[in-house]
């Protein structure tokens, strides 16, 4: 059986990203500040996103389980802690997943330094028209969203560990490792038939010991 082991992984795909997580910090906080410093209020598409400054949000992202901060904050650093711990081990070569962790991670810490300085709040101005309501969120939101989103279509299609592989790397990664798993299990099969019958040789020799002592 093969015997594998989880090690960190921090290459030099680990450090770009690590860089485009604090960009995305960056631009989260900045934008934030944008819209209260000028008072933004403008359309970006009529009837479905529009801007407007000034609104905050004790809730997660699009104001859900407002009012609950102490709960959020508890939550959210736990989860952002998560999150550090599996873009720590996931390896480099899982490019796509570990974007979308970026962004997720980049979310996270922006709403964050929100709740902390803000008073458990989370400045948010932009509007989503979703049918039957219309939340307001921000940046930061937008990253968690789409890095989820992100994370479950790899995890489900395209990475080496996908449920249903469709891209032809993955059925190849899965394909070699179920190889890989047939020859382990070969490999121990011959180790336990060697084993068994080096230990029926062994009682063999004794009994025919003993059998020429009583001769």
């Amino acid at each position: 059986m093969s015997n594998k082991k989880f090690k960190l992984h921090f290459g030099k795909v680990s450090i770009i990203l690590l860089f485009v997580c604090a960009a995305l910090v960056a631009v989260d906080l900045i934008l934030k500040h944008f819209e209260e410093l000028q008072n933004w209020n403008f359309t970006v598409i009529p009837g479905f996103i529009w801007v407007e400054a000034g609104h905050r949000n004790d809730g997660a992202a699009f104001s859900f389980m407002a009012g609950n901060t102490a709960l959020l904050i508890t939550v959210a650093m736990i989860l952002l802690a998560v999150m550090v711990v599996c873009f720590l081990f996931v390896p480099d070569k899982l490019v796509f997943l570990k974007v979308a962790l970026t962004m997720i991670i980049a979310g996270a810490i922006g709403n964050l330094v929100d709740r902390f300085v803000f008073d458990g709040e989370v400045r948010d101005f932009v509007y989503v028209n979703m049918l039957f309501n219309a939340p307001c969120c921000n940046f930061a939101d937008f990253f968690i969203v789409l890095g989820v989103i992100f994370a479950a279509a790899d995890c489900l299609f395209f990475n080496d560990w996908a449920l249903i592989p469709l891209t032809a790397r993955a059925k190849a990664a899965q394909a070699a490792e179920k190889e890989q798993a047939a020859s382990d299990a070969c490999q121990t099969c011959i180790e336990n038939s060697a084993d068994d019958a080096s230990e029926g040789c062994k009682n063999d020799d004794g009994s025919g010991g003993q059998d020429g002592d009583g001769d």
